[in-house]
């Protein structure tokens, strides 16, 4: 009777935990989806990776989370997210849609255009991924052959948040940011991070650009995104678009729930008599019905272009214009026609000295996002937009192209990898090298030395922001033109294949010289085959994992993520200084840290195995008592994953 009554207790406190636990997650699901349908992404993205972490994570769940990376341009995630959602049997077609944008927002061509051509089988909606399917063939040729424009990140200004739309007026630059937290307390829930607000900063001859500041005459008055700001050529006229702040937005409704939508304006500020007036509203602005805003001037100021989504379009947001009356007063708005609009997306115009049209639109051929276009023409009379390729786009958003009078320099805006942190700002200059240096190499199979063809190969600059990419040949080899006074990384990777990296330098070199890298791929599908993860440090006696570890680490998601089927163990190791037992227990930490991590990047926990193995597989002599040098005992001090199933 009291092994029964012992054994019912244990049952009803089994059921008590597990409803306890289904009630925490059903309070923890409301509260996520409360943030979700508020387009709070930053916030919901959070809880959602705790209900997401176990054998049997709903649909849904994982569906959310996936979006609100990809709604926060954090394409890496939301590519390791798509990647488990579409392997659910009950996966709607429109996953392989929004899979196939993210694979390319990670220049993924190949993977791309197969889930968009999978999306377009199952719903015989081919023309709604023509474009897309048609962009990645032209940005793998496009990343094997780079224009010669030169980027450069304005890494003074520039910082973990957003910065973008750099536009010269007077002797300073205008540009967009979102402030640091600890400068403004309000956040913008989308993206966790304070609302736009406009910036001064200055810039040298070759459009370096420094000594950021908030601007001032009351442009940032307002409590919501203020910006990006443009001006006239003498400076006194500026065209700033801000977000609504009052309660007459446009209210949506969703699941029972209004919620309102604060459109864009855009407002006049003029400077009478030495001193700024107070911003003027411009006179088609609506936000019951529509946003208006990122202006541009006309080379002769006579014309106003604009980005709205105002009645009578092409759809989503189109490019229009209003010309400059005899009494001083903006015209009726018109469209800029449909040759430069489509039916998705425009957006910030500008217009060079020559009257070339530059901007960015999703509505044409591209390489992933935004991508900028150049078109010759006036007021809606238009050219046949051109794609300006890469580098000047990349498979990130690319727009806000501003081109000096001789076109020779200029600035852009990105959110490219390799950047400081979301939006960046970028000076370019287009000058042909007058000496040639390049790198050529060959991808090899580890274990047999053949040379393996078909590995994908990036060559980078500045962490990882891709300068080129290509496929290696039938023989293996890979070639790319460098330049000068630059440090890269050219990385290759396959699929079933763990990938190889080196760096590579062309500092000091002064005269045309072709370097020479070779690159070992190791074979994954090996059933306890022992693999090293390189330079994974901690801190002394701790277990968190470090940032310099997590960029090593990511590899090693990106492994997992692109061979589902593998099933690896983390081990960890310590050498033999300190007490065993302690050792033993430091080391399963660690690879419990490291496991949590690759959990917190969409890798599915039951896939992986932490072990902790202290000191009990020395790699050399060094035992207890054994003196050696600091070297030795590092060589003991790892991390490792074997393959458990493949």
């Amino acid at each position: 009777m009291k092994k029964l009554y012992t054994l019912s207790f244990a049952c009803l406190m089994a059921c008590f935990c597990l409803n306890a636990m289904a009630q925490e997650q059903s309070g923890l699901r409301e509260r996520a989806d409360q943030l979700y349908r508020e387009y709070k992404y930053a916030n919901a993205s959070k809880i959602y990776l705790k209900l997401t972490d176990n054998k049997r994570a709903r649909l849904q769940d994982m569906e959310r989370l996936a979006e609100c990376y990809r709604k926060m341009n954090n394409y890496e995630d939301a590519e390791n997210w798509y990647s488990r959602v579409v392997a659910v049997p009950e996966s709607k077609p429109e996953n392989l849609l929004y899979y196939g944008e993210v694979l390319k927002a990670n220049s993924r061509y190949d993977q791309a255009k197969k889930m968009l051509q999978d999306y377009a089988a199952k719903t015989g909606d081919l023309k709604r991924v023509a474009n897309d399917i048609s962009g990645c063939d032209s940005a793998q040729v496009w990343m094997a052959h780079p224009t010669s424009h030169s980027l450069k990140n304005e890494a003074t200004i520039n910082t973990a948040n957003a910065e973008f739309s750099a536009f010269p007026i007077g002797d300073k630059i205008y540009y967009t940011a979102e402030p640091d937290e600890s400068i403004l307390s309000k956040t913008y829930g989308w993206t966790g991070n304070s609302f736009l607000k406009v910036y001064t900063a200055g810039h040298a001859s070759d459009n370096t650009l420094s000594s950021a500041a908030v601007a001032g005459n009351d442009i940032n008055s307002e409590t919501y995104h203020v910006g990006p700001v443009v001006g006239n050529k003498a400076g006194d006229a500026l065209f700033i678009t801000r977000t609504y702040p009052g309660k007459n937005g446009e209210l949506s409704k969703e699941n029972n729930n209004k919620y309102k939508t604060n459109k864009l304006e855009l407002y006049i500020q003029k400077k009478v008599n030495g001193k700024w007036s107070k911003p003027e509203a411009f006179a088609y602005n609506d936000v019951k019905k529509y946003s208006v805003g990122h202006a541009s001037l006309s080379p002769d100021e006579k014309i106003l272009y604009f980005v709205s989504d105002m009645p009578g379009g092409q759809g989503g947001t189109d490019i229009w214009y209003a010309e400059l009356g005899a009494d001083g007063k903006w015209g009726t708005p018109v469209n800029a026609g449909n040759l430069i609009n489509t039916p998705d997306n425009e957006m910030f115009p500008s217009v060079s000295a020559d009257g070339t049209l530059f901007y960015s639109t999703n509505g044409l051929p591209g390489m992933g996002g935004l991508d900028i276009f150049s078109s010759k023409g006036k007021a809606a009379q238009w050219g046949k937009p051109q794609n300006l390729r890469y580098p000047v786009n990349s498979a990130g958003d690319d727009f806000a192209f501003i081109a000096s009078e001789s076109y020779t320099s200029g600035y852009l805006s990105s959110n490219r990898k390799g950047g400081k942190g979301n939006d960046d700002i970028y000076s370019y200059s287009y000058v042909k090298p007058r000496i040639v240096l390049a790198l050529s190499g060959i991808t090899y199979n580890k274990k047999t030395s053949e040379k393996l063809p078909d590995a994908m190969v990036t060559l980078y600059s500045g962490g990882r922001t891709i300068v080129a990419k290509q496929s290696s040949q039938s023989d293996g080899t890979f070639f790319f033109e460098l330049d000068r006074a630059s440090d890269y990384s050219v990385l290759a990777s396959k699929t079933g294949f763990y990938a190889d990296s080196a760096k590579v330098s062309t500092r000091g070199i002064e005269k045309s010289d072709t370097l020479h890298v070779s690159l070992y791929l190791n074979p994954l599908f090996e059933k306890g085959k022992i693999l090293a993860l390189e330079n994974i440090h901690y801190d002394f006696d701790k277990d968190n994992i470090r940032a310099d570890a997590a960029k090593i680490l990511n590899e090693l998601v990106r492994t997992m993520r692109d061979n589902p089927t593998l099933s690896i163990e983390l081990g960890s190791h310590t050498d033999s200084r300190g007490v065993d037992i302690y050792n033993l227990d430091l080391s399963q930490r660690r690879a419990r840290s490291v496991v949590n991590y690759l959990v917190s990047r969409g890798i599915a926990r039951d896939r992986m195995v932490a072990k902790g193995y202290g000191e009990t597989m020395l790699l050399n002599r060094c035992a207890n008592g054994v003196k050696c040098s600091a070297a030795e005992h590092q060589a003991n001090r790892r991390t490792e994953f074997k393959i458990l199933e493949y």
